[in-house]
């Protein structure tokens, strides 16, 4: 089982792994050994509760894709059990972040002293660029 938060949790068998060579630097290692890890989760088939799915199928993020399927690719190190936690934390992260609801923003008018302020600083401005000018004969 992963955890989510206190009320959501995914079922291992709802994760599906794929190890595929990684790219980049690392001799004959790479060549040989499948030590990028590749996460694949079905959003749509999922256990997930509504209110996730729906913000992650909203979601702007290209690592969900058009069908509805979360692919997480990790080829960090070269070890394939540590590319697999690393992808896990991705994805748990990702998940998380839907389910997080952004306070609403109050929104407030400008004090008068800061009016006044801003208008002070705006002429103080002005008089020393008026300041540059040629004196005129």
């Amino acid at each position: 089982m992963i955890t989510i938060s206190q009320r959501v949790e995914i079922q291992d068998s709802e994760i599906e792994w794929q190890f595929i060579r990684s790219s980049g630097a690392g001799g004959q290692n790479v060549n040989k050994v499948s030590t990028a890890a590749q996460l694949i989760f079905d959003i749509r088939a999922s256990s997930l509760p509504e209110f996730y799915k729906e913000r992650l199928l909203a979601k702007s993020d290209h690592r969900i894709t058009a069908s509805g399927k979360v692919i997480i690719k990790c080829q960090e190190t070269r070890s394939q059990l540590t590319n697999r936690e690393l992808a896990l934390e991705q994805f748990i992260e990702l998940v998380k972040s839907v389910g997080r609801v952004a306070k609403k923003r109050i929104a407030t008018k400008p004090t008068k002293a800061s009016k006044k302020r801003r208008i002070e600083s705006k002429k103080k401005r002005g008089d020393i660029k008026s300041l540059r000018k040629k004196p005129l004969d």
